[in-house]
């Protein structure tokens, strides 16, 4: 099959990017739609939980949009977070962002190297003692829970934000010859826009195991996949694919 048009389910990218040279090296036209958006959960939503923000000594933030979502419930339920409340951030540009919110200062900011372990480590004995809330979306990473949960630490989560599906019905998927994935989001928003899809010949590519895994629990084949050692992007997935002999 000879690959024309791909669709990536994601917000087209600002200047240069790995897909620019794809289209300039093998004449494709590469399409970019997000299947679905984050925002925000509702003061209901959050209180439901059952959650006291309070009852913590540290809060763990893997993303920018849990730190607005997080003060934004602080503030419509009159929460009023202690100067002594301690942040640990996946990563540097993470707890930078902190400074929309409140005085950056190092000795209450912490912050890994961009993974979930890299953050744990940064805990270290001297921060073992903390009640830790995790701001987690509600496609949590599982890995968050069991490294905590392995180094000991005392921990809790609380959902501020959710992923809500984009209407993407207005799309011939079959007009393209490779779909890419993203999130798990992405499969359940095309269940929800096509409960009755049929796969036929359009190819998949995901990326990461879970979206690998949702995909195929939805009865979808998987055809190209990062990351791995040889292609650690979507983007050299499918070069690497269509520089192979596989696409016939």
């Amino acid at each position: 099959m000879e690959i024309k048009r791909i669709l990536i389910s994601q917000p087209e990218p600002t200047g240069a990017s790995p897909y620019s040279d794809l289209v300039a090296k093998k004449g494709l036209t590469i399409d970019f739609r997000p299947f679905f958006r984050v925002q925000g959960v509702s003061v209901r939503d959050f209180v439901a939980q059952r959650v006291t923000i309070l009852d913590y000594t540290a809060i763990v933030f893997t993303s920018r949009m849990a730190i607005d979502a997080f003060f934004h419930i602080c503030e419509q339920t009159r929460v009023n977070v202690p100067e002594t409340m301690k942040y640990f951030c996946q990563s540097e540009a993470i707890a930078v962002y902190l400074q929309k919110y409140i005085v950056y200062r190092k000795r209450k900011i912490f912050f890994g190297s961009g993974t979930v372990a890299s953050m744990v480590q940064s805990i270290g004995a001297k921060h073992k003692g903390e009640n830790f809330l995790i701001a987690c979306t509600d496609q949590l990473k599982p890995d968050v829970h069991k490294l905590f949960t392995k180094e000991k630490l005392k921990h809790g989560s609380a959902v501020f934000v959710r992923t809500v599906s984009n209407d993407i019905r207005d799309i011939d998927l079959h007009n393209y010859q490779i779909v890419a994935f993203y999130s798990p989001a992405d499969i359940k928003s095309l269940q929800e826009a096509w409960p009755e899809f049929k796969q036929e010949s359009l190819l998949f590519a995901t990326y990461g195991p879970s979206t690998a895994r949702a995909a195929e629990e939805a009865g979808l084949q998987v055809a190209i996949k990062a990351p791995t050692p040889q292609a650690p992007s979507i983007a050299e997935a499918l070069s690497n694919y269509l520089d192979s002999d596989k696409q016939g």
